[in-house]
């Protein structure tokens, strides 16, 4: 049973894990960037607004980078409160310019006094020594450092928080983006010094969760951090060392194939 759904799985993620299907998702946005700043920036704003049409979120990600010049490192680390006005009128569904705005007042302060983006997402000592719960750990504590400046009480609710059982779909897929060492070119496997592929959680969506209970992989009927968990878990079995490569299955065959 379990060679089989591996073999069925294999299939699916040798399908969908490939350079023809960046143009069509999210992750194309920071594909536009070479510098790592750059990638890093690109992508988590993207991944941020990452719910809804396809098609809108790419959209909405360029308008973002637009804003900034298509420079997102250089026009950080140089904007003036000034500049930050043009964002005023930004809106992708619930987040809107006074989101935006508090993102970049944060991320430039992570650059400038919490060693960058990479650095942001560390695992806290006792969770190292423990050995589990890496992703959880690097989220809380980027967190921790996200909201250490004063940030409009609306703006929380954009940052997921798995302590209180939020899947963290979104940060989870930019972890993936950014760690997953991925010999194909999509994922970029940029960041070396925190957490390894192995230790990354399954993002997990309306799609993803539909087609995992029907293959047997998820039993929760909730898509929040205990499914995200039993999901990854299970998807360990089949892979120790690259479990959230499957998620170009299990997304492919609820988006493309509607399984």
């Amino acid at each position: 049973m379990i060679n089989d759904l591996k073999e069925f799985l294999e299939e699916k993620y040798d399908k969908y894990n490939r350079i023809d299907f960046i143009e069509l998702d999210p992750i194309s946005i920071p594909h536009q960037f070479s510098q790592k700043e750059d990638i890093e920036i690109a992508g988590f704003l993207t991944a941020t607004i990452a719910w809804g049409q396809r098609i809108t979120i790419i959209n909405n990600a360029n308008k973002l980078m637009k804003l900034m010049g298509n420079q997102p490192y250089d026009f950080l680390m140089t904007s003036k409160t000034k500049d930050l006005e043009r964002f005023d009128h930004f809106v992708h569904r619930t987040f809107n310019g006074v989101d935006a705005v508090f993102f970049l007042k944060s991320l430039k302060n992570i650059y400038l006094n919490h060693g960058g983006l990479e650095n942001a997402f560390h695992i806290s000592l006792d969770d190292k020594k423990r050995n589990t719960g890496q992703t959880l750990s690097a989220i809380m504590n980027f967190r921790k450092i996200f909201f250490s400046i004063e940030y409009p009480h609306r703006t929380g609710k954009h940052l997921s928080n798995p302590a209180e059982n939020s899947s963290a779909k979104r940060l989870c897929m930019y972890l993936r983006w950014m760690v997953r060492e991925d010999l194909r070119g999509v994922d970029f496997g940029i960041w070396k010094t925190n957490l390894k592929s192995s230790q990354l959680m399954c993002p997990l969506d309306v799609h993803s969760g539909n087609v995992a209970r029907k293959l047997g992989l998820l039993l929760r009927t909730q898509n929040d951090w205990k499914a995200v968990c039993e999901l990854t878990s299970a998807l360990s079995v089949i892979d120790a060392k690259d479990p959230v490569k499957y998620d170009f299955a299990l997304f492919g065959l609820g988006v493309f194939e509607k399984f």
